[in-house]
């Protein structure tokens, strides 16, 4: 029998840590986790949680292997609970010892919270919750960071990117150059990062600033880019997914570019943020969009689906 590509594992909390306002450290454990990783740097790498519903276990999905999923989005919805997707922040340990860490955004908003976030702020050692992510071994994808021989990187994110930024720039080697934005709700988010010594990391604290503002004119002028208006609503790609192999817009990837040589730009965020940043980057400053990957990871005002 074909060993699964998805690892589907129920792990429980071993610790949990308020490291800011807005995150939520959690560590997972559980001896079905031992399979779970990736053969090279995990980057990006994502995966999803499935939380339990009030009064409820997490629904048992580990008999099922590939076909998770399916078995997941047919049952009541008072048994399936809420899923989500994370970045891996770190993943420690062998075997039996094998422990997950995940940095959670923490919604303090009025209205804005979640049951994902509900669940990590009040996330308690013991606490239980599925995984499904990927195996040692299997080509499982959901990693994006994909620079090619780019010899300059440019990494930019709201605060449900910094998990993801956060990997990456553990995971770079020692040679790379470039520079990595993160916005974060106030100044008591920024979080403590390892990065190359060529790579300059920038903390974007909002403050009471809008969403993005500080972001975009970062990014635009580390790149020699002007204004940075934000499109219309009507023009916001909810579902924006565009790397150097895919566009969730049907985009023509090998349209004529003259693009910035050596240059690969990876941004991740709020769908109508990461919509202007591609527009500017893409029509006004001709980057190509094969130096690019772009993911809307959330829209503000639109629920999430997992």
């Amino acid at each position: 029998m074909t060993e699964p590509e998805t690892v589907v594992a129920r792990a429980r909390v071993v610790s949990a840590t308020r490291v800011s306002p807005h995150f939520a450290r959690i560590e997972l454990g559980g001896e079905e986790l031992a399979d779970f990783g990736v053969d090279g740097p995990f980057y990006d790498q994502r995966f999803k949680v499935v939380f339990p519903s009030a009064g409820r276990p997490a629904p048992d999905l580990r008999a099922y292997g590939d076909g998770w999923y399916s078995v997941w989005e047919s049952l009541p919805e008072a048994e399936r609970g809420a899923m989500r997707t994370y970045s891996v922040r770190d993943v420690r340990g062998v075997g039996a010892d094998r422990r997950l860490v995940v940095d959670f955004v923490l919604h303090l908003e009025p209205g804005a919270t979640g049951p994902a976030s509900s669940w990590a702020a009040a996330a308690r050692p013991g606490d239980e919750v599925v995984v499904v992510g990927p195996r040692l071994g299997a080509d499982w994808g959901g990693i994006e960071y994909d620079p090619g021989d780019a010899a300059r990187v440019v990494l930019a994110g709201d605060e449900t990117a910094v998990p993801a930024i956060s990997r990456i720039l553990g995971d770079l080697a020692d040679d790379v150059r470039g520079h990595a934005f993160c916005e974060v709700p106030t100044g008591a988010d920024v979080l403590e990062v390892v990065a190359p010594a060529g790579v300059e990391v920038t903390w974007l604290p909002r403050d009471g600033a809008g969403l993005g503002e500080r972001l975009t004119a970062a990014v635009l002028g580390c790149l020699g880019g002007l204004g940075g208006e934000p499109v219309p609503d009507e023009e916001v790609d909810d579902d924006l997914w565009e790397t150097p192999t895919f566009s969730s817009s049907d985009a023509d990837l090998d349209e004529p570019a003259d693009g910035i040589p050596g240059l690969y730009v990876w941004i991740a965020g709020e769908s109508k943020v990461v919509t202007t940043l591609r527009r500017h980057l893409v029509d006004d400053l001709g980057v190509h969009r094969r130096q690019v990957a772009f993911m809307g990871y959330w829209r503000r005002g639109v629920a999430m689906r997992g």
